[in-house]
């Protein structure tokens, strides 16, 4: 099978669609998929490679701060992190329109990512209704407790941080999906994280799961560090296929 990759720019953002070469005209289910922190979009492309050889029309965003936008860090802790995440929230509604108006999707729509994009996805589902499978790869349901995380890390390591932090990323608990358990309904989400992971803690994901018994979670833990090899790449894929494929157009 022929893979085309194209590289596009949707106003400001640089993206990469992947897509079967014969089907890259026609109407096909559509998975935005998004990379991590200080990572960029060619880093999820081989993830993106295998999602399109299943039949997805598969597309690749660079974050703000990231890949061709890439912004130097700044110096107070987590301005850039939750900038990058704050962005692609508003961005993903934009992104999916293009296409939509392009006549090349519908409304089978999915949306995953590693790490930071992980997060994103998370954040995604608490307003998207529209969203119907989501993968969450080594991110967090709960970032308003990785946001005091990230607090209490600075704190001990004497770092400035600005006194009303919270305020200034007083919009995340609207987008904290342990809050908002119920804005899953019954969509099916993965979840896969590795027991080991420093980065991202995997107890944010293993509280979730157990405190939502009842939503259609799918949640898989790996004798693994922060890391996505190929064969986890393989089972994103099979789930993806699964979730998505039986959908009507």
């Amino acid at each position: 099978m022929k893979l085309t990759i194209r590289k596009r720019t949707l106003g400001t953002i640089p993206l990469l669609e992947v897509v079967e070469e014969a089907k890259r005209n026609d109407i096909l289910p559509l998975i935005v998929y998004y990379h991590g922190w200080q990572s960029s979009k060619e880093l999820v492309l081989t993830q993106g490679r295998y999602l399109a050889e299943a039949g997805f029309r598969v597309l690749l965003p660079d974050a703000a701060n990231h890949g061709e936008r890439k912004q130097p860090i700044t110096r107070i802790p987590s301005l850039t992190f939750w900038q990058s995440i704050h962005t692609n929230l508003f961005e993903f509604g934009f992104i999916v329109n293009h296409f939509k108006k392009l006549g090349v999707v519908d409304d089978r729509l999915a949306v995953g990512g590693v790490s930071m994009g992980g997060i994103t996805t998370c954040a995604l589902l608490t307003h998207h209704p529209e969203i119907k499978v989501a993968a969450c790869i080594m991110g967090s349901p709960q970032p308003a407790k990785y946001r005091d995380r990230i607090m209490d890390h600075a704190s001990k390591l004497d770092r400035f941080f600005p006194h009303d932090y919270e305020s200034l990323l007083g919009w995340i608990p609207a987008y904290d999906l342990s809050y908002h358990p119920e804005a899953l309904g019954d969509r099916p989400v993965l979840f896969w994280h590795g027991i080991h992971d420093v980065i991202v803690p995997f107890d944010h994901v293993e509280e979730f799961v157990k405190e939502n018994p009842d939503r259609n979670l799918t949640f898989m833990e790996e004798d693994e560090e922060h890391l996505v090899k190929v064969p986890t790449m393989k089972e994103i894929t099979a789930f993806f296929v699964k979730e998505m494929l039986t959908l009507d157009a």
